[in-house]
Order: C-alpha cells, then sequence, then structure tokens
C-alpha cells in the first residue's frame, strides 16, 4: 500500500514538473524585451521594499524592467511572499519565448477566464510545467523551491555531468528523488541562488518572489539573455575567499642553521637554503608563512657584493611555491694573507667552494678541507687571479643580520 502510494505521489509531481517520457527538445528563441513606457520603469525602479542593499535587488530590477515580475499597487514588491503555481507560470511566459514541445492540456481546474490561464497553457506547451494526474494544475499552489528550478531546468533541457553536483548541499539528502537529476543540472548551469546560507539549498521549502526572480534571472543569464552578476548567493559563482597573499615589499627574517657566517669569492655563486625565524602573518592574525619554513635560493654576485636571491618558499607541510624575494647586497670583506692560517676568522663559517680553493691555495691551511662548503661556482678568471697571489679578498656573511629578504612580487600562499 505504502509502495503505491509513494509511486503515485512520485508520478504526480514528475507530470506536474514537465518531466513526461520522450520530451521535444525545445528550440531556445531570444527572450522578449518587453516595453515599458517611462512611468512603468519608474515605478518598478521606487519598489518601497526592495532597498539598494538588498539582497535579491540585482536579479528583481532587471526583470521587473523587462515586465517579467511586476509590483503591487502600493510600490511594493512584497519579496518575501510565496509564489503559486499560476504566478510562477506568468513569469515563465514572460521570461522565455520558446516553440511549443507540445500539445496544450485542457486542465480542470483551470476555467478560461481564470487570470492565468494563458500563461499557463503556454507554459505547459514550452515544457516548463505540467498538471498532476486526472489533468489537475492546482494553480493555487504554493511552489517549493525545488520544483521551480527542475521546471527551469527541464524547461531549457538542461542536463547534469554528475548527479554528485548537488553534494554541494549540506541539505542534499533532502533533495525529493525525482529532482536529484535536474537540480544538478540547475546547479551546473548557476541557476542555483541560495540566500542567506549559500550551500543551503531548502528544496522543499516555499520559494518566494525573491527566490524565484532569482532563479528566472540566473536561468536568462545561462541563456545570456541577461547580464551575468556578480553575488556571493549563486551556487559555483560565488566569489571563493581570497586567497591569502604576502604582498610586495614584506620582509622576512631568516636564519642559516649550519652557521653564524658565510664566505664567498665576490664573484661567486652558491647555493644556500635558509629557515624563516619569524612567522608572517596577515592583519587578522592568521599565519601565511610558518616560522621554520625554507627559503632555496642562491647567493649570487651584485655590484661588488654578494646578493641571497631567493627562488622556493618550502613550507612545512611540504608545499613548494615560487618566491620573487632578494636580500640587501652584502659587501663586507675579509683579507686572507699568504701563509696564515684562518684561524678564529673563518672558524665554524661555512664556505662558498670558489673560496674554499682560494683560502686554501692562498693560506697552504689545509684545515680548511674541514669545513663545510657549498656547492657553486666561481668563474675560471676569478680563480686565475686569485691564485698565485699572496692574499685573497672574500666576502663575509652574517646571514641572520645580512639576508633579510624582501619579497618583489605577491606571493599567494595557504593561509594557516
Amino acid at each position: 500500500m505504502s509502495n503505491a502510494f509513494r509511486f503515485k505521489s512520485g508520478t504526480a509531481l514528475l507530470l506536474a514538473l514537465g518531466l513526461g517520457v520522450g520530451t521535444v527538445t525545445p528550440i531556445i528563441t531570444a527572450a522578449p524585451v518587453v516595453a515599458q513606457t517611462q512611468t512603468q520603469t519608474q515605478i518598478q525602479a521606487q519598489f518601497t521594499d526592495v532597498s539598494a542593499s538588498y539582497w535579491a535587488r540585482e536579479f528583481i530590477m532587471p526583470l521587473a524592467a523587462r515586465g517579467i515580475i511586476a509590483g503591487f499597487p502600493d510600490g511594493t514588491f512584497r519579496p518575501d511572499e510565496p509564489v503559486t503555481r499560476a504566478q510562477f507560470a506568468a513569469m515563465v511566459r514572460q521570461a522565455f519565448n520558446q516553440s511549443s514541445v507540445r500539445s496544450a492540456t485542457s486542465f480542470v481546474d483551470v476555467p478560461a477566464n481564470y487570470w492565468a490561464a494563458a500563461a499557463i497553457r503556454e507554459a505547459n506547451t514550452m515544457g516548463f510545467l505540467s498538471g498532476y494526474p486526472g489533468n489537475v494544475f492546482r494553480p493555487d499552489e504554493n511552489i517549493p523551491r525545488a520544483q521551480v528550478l527542475v521546471s527551469l531546468s527541464n524547461g531549457l533541457n538542461y542536463t547534469a555531468s554528475s548527479q554528485n553536483s548537488v553534494q554541494v548541499y549540506r541539505d542534499a539528502a533532502q533533495i525529493p528523488d525525482y529532482a536529484v537529476a535536474s537540480l544538478a543540472a540547475a546547479t551546473e548551469r548557476r541557476l542555483v541562488v541560495n540566500y542567506p546560507d549559500v550551500q543551503a539549498l531548502r528544496p522543499n521549502q516555499i520559494a518566494t518572489r525573491a527566490d524565484v526572480a532569482a532563479f528566472i534571472y540566473q536561468a536568462l543569464a545561462s541563456q545570456n539573455q541577461v547580464a551575468t552578476i556578480n553575488s556571493p548567493y549563486i551556487v559555483g559563482q560565488q566569489q571563493q575567499a581570497a586567497q591569502p597573499t604576502v604582498p610586495t615589499g614584506t620582509v622576512l627574517s631568516v636564519a642559516y642553521e649550519q652557521s653564524d657566517k658565510v664566505v664567498v669569492l665576490p664573484d661567486e655563486t652558491a647555493a644556500l637554503t635558509l629557515n624563516v625565524a619569524q612567522a608572517v602573518t596577515d592583519s587578522t592574525g592568521r599565519v601565511l608563512i610558518p616560522v621554520g619554513s625554507q627559503v632555496v635560493g642562491e647567493l649570487r654576485p651584485s655590484g661588488s657584493g654578494s646578493q641571497f636571491v631567493a627562488q622556493e618558499l618550502v613550507l612545512p607541510s611540504g608545499q613548494r611555491l615560487a618566491i620573487n624575494a632578494t636580500s640587501q647586497t652584502v659587501t663586507t670583506t675579509e683579507t686572507i694573507r699568504q701563509g696564515g692560517s684562518f684561524g678564529e676568522t673563518l672558524a665554524g663559517a661555512v664556505l662558498g667552494s670558489g673560496a674554499a680553493a682560494a683560502i686554501a691555495r692562498t693560506t697552504g691551511d689545509q684545515r680548511v678541507d674541514a669545513l663545510e662548503v657549498l656547492a657553486g661556482s666561481a668563474t675560471g678568471a676569478t680563480l686565475g687571479r686569485i691564485f698565485g697571489r699572496n692574499r685573497v679578498d672574500v666576502i663575509a656573511i652574517n646571514p641572520a643580520r645580512d639576508l633579510s629578504l624582501t619579497v618583489n612580487a605577491p606571493l599567494t600562499v595557504s593561509a594557516r
């Protein structure tokens, strides 16, 4: 008994929404631009209950200007009032001008002199709305949000790439089975507008006049009949939260774990990896670059000194980001003399490979070989000038003091 009841109810809904088998694909033509007098346009622009900040104003006003929807004699629009099936048919008739896909049905509860009889007939023949079993239309029945969207989706012959598209809604489990495929298509075509919670579809809630205006506007936008608008309540179009960005000019405090001193030749290039010593946060306190993130780059010749050029930022999560950041040019030099030893001057220092070779050759102190040497290179001309001389000038860099990095281009990261 219960199974039979569910079958009959589902069939009634399918019929009511124009989901009959073998429906002919509708031919879409341009939506009519209804001529307006200046007085009518002015009236529509002055709905006393649709303020400039009202969430649906951008949907309501263009439709009012086209004559697709209208206000009341007292100058109101009454956006929160429910919409009946007859009223929805009237709006559809004004919004869309499609070829008929079927013969008109004679609904037993829609007499010829009923105010919306013509609109119901045209919405029916265009494929947007059908009746219930027994040729009943129920013109005065309020229409739920899901039915409005199913009607528009099917009337425009939209299909979904995947029924899983409805999973963007937190209340997707409340979608009636008959509506899932059509609502998935409506979602993919951005017909769905959910206020105030974009993730809450509320499929079985009665549609308001504002809801229907928004759905119809989006349906027209999907057909390129009206301009696309931006609204945070359009599902799939709402702008994603701006990705956290480290702005140009941000200074990164860094440290070098291997040593307090790095020594290179003036013309030497040496690979170096620094660690972020102080977290970078945005104005709300979100951590954009955590402490311990690594900055991979190299020391390069710059004028008469050496400059660190960052190439990649490696976050603790393992995420790797290209980064455009540089240090100041370091020009602090130290002189290593022939016959001397590196002693306290170079104790614990990390050397560029060119500096290591030049110092060892100049001083003859083989203990240089025990120091850590960076991968890199110095030009043959530089080494040729140094070898055989009794002194060598090197650039001595204190990473914590000298290598603070300035970000030269915005860096988009994931907030922590």
